[in-house]
């Protein structure tokens, strides 16, 4: 696996100190309160995942630490400088990665690398210098003089990532990574995230991809309508808010076997043709569905999804 050349990496900060902090946050749009007394702490060397459904806070929360709004109340605090007061500064020490690719289509690979770099005032010797490690580390070596508008949507996401890391940040602040990429193109850039990770880098990650807030953070943060629900390690909080496992039961007309499984069940829950049964002593439920027609089941043990669900709802949001 690639790694970053030095020139590049970004250089491992003390332990245990915080790189941003929400304090009391709150945002209005008119009536509407769209973050609500949030208070966040993310560390240095953490990848932070910042959860929630549509319409929960999420962007908001992102433009409020970045100093893109101003917040009704509370206070924020980014790589040591007062948020909004010093957010131009504090921009500096920060990549970002947003939800949509905002690539210059008209530049080539290494030209959109080489104008990011410029906005940033870095010297030309050092925009030559890292350009060869973050094409290296987006697998785009071969690309490099591509225009941006050939390039497929996981080529065009790494170099969305690369270019973040142009200024060799304090922060990545990443929305949604790897929305509308195939499964292979996902798991090349949990495999890049991983490796910065490893050298150091601080992430603050936002995703609807539970599987993705599994593999790759350490302390997650639940927002619903703008205030937090839940906190803490991606297995504390599958083991605190669901604590067994889970037999997923696929049929038509469940409700008649839901009543009957239930009594064996810690709680049962219908999501349109699938019946969840969270189970402690998973046997007996089990042993009530083997040879059973017209039913489909499958035991597994209880992941991040079901926490999320679980606290935020299976209703749609638009």
């Amino acid at each position: 696996m690639a790694d970053i050349a030095p020139a590049a990496r970004l250089t491992p900060a003390p332990a245990l100190t915080a790189i941003l902090e929400l304090r009391n946050v709150s945002k209005r749009y008119g009536d509407t309160v769209v973050v609500d007394d949030l208070s966040l702490s993310v560390q240095r060397g953490q990848c932070f995942g910042l959860l929630g459904p549509n319409g929960a806070g999420k962007t908001t929360t992102l433009r409020l630490l970045l100093g893109l709004t101003t917040p009704a109340s509370g206070t924020l605090t980014l790589c040591g400088e007062p948020i909004p007061q010093r957010a131009p500064q504090a921009r500096m020490r920060v990549g970002v990665v947003p939800q949509f690719d905002n690539l210059d289509p008209d530049f080539t690979v290494v030209e959109n690398l080489r104008i990011f770099g410029r906005y940033f005032g870095l010297e030309r010797a050092v925009i030559e210098e890292r350009v060869p490690a973050l094409l290296e580390f987006a697998r785009l070596e071969s690309r490099a003089q591509a225009q941006v508008r050939d390039l497929s949507g996981g080529m065009r996401r790494r170099l969305t990532v690369a270019r973040a890391l142009i200024n060799d940040p304090d922060l990545l602040v990443m929305d949604e990574p790897t929305t509308g990429l195939d499964p292979q193109a996902r798991h090349l850039i949990w495999e890049r995230l991983k490796s910065l990770l490893a050298n150091g880098k601080t992430i603050l990650l936002t995703t609807h991809f539970m599987e993705e807030a599994e593999r790759l953070c350490n302390y997650l943060c639940v927002i619903d309508s703008g205030r937090k629900i839940a906190e803490g390690k991606p297995h504390e909080l599958i083991d605190s808010q669901i604590g067994c496992d889970v037999v997923e039961v696929y049929g038509d007309n469940l409700e008649p076997l839901r009543s009957e499984l239930h009594p064996l069940a810690t709680r049962t829950e219908m999501s349109g043709e699938t019946l969840f049964c969270y189970v402690k002593e998973p046997a007996p439920l089990l042993a009530a569905l083997h040879g059973r027609s017209g039913v489909r089941y499958l035991h597994r043990p209880a992941n991040l999804e079901d926490v999320f669900l679980k606290l935020t709802g299976r209703e749609m949001r638009d």
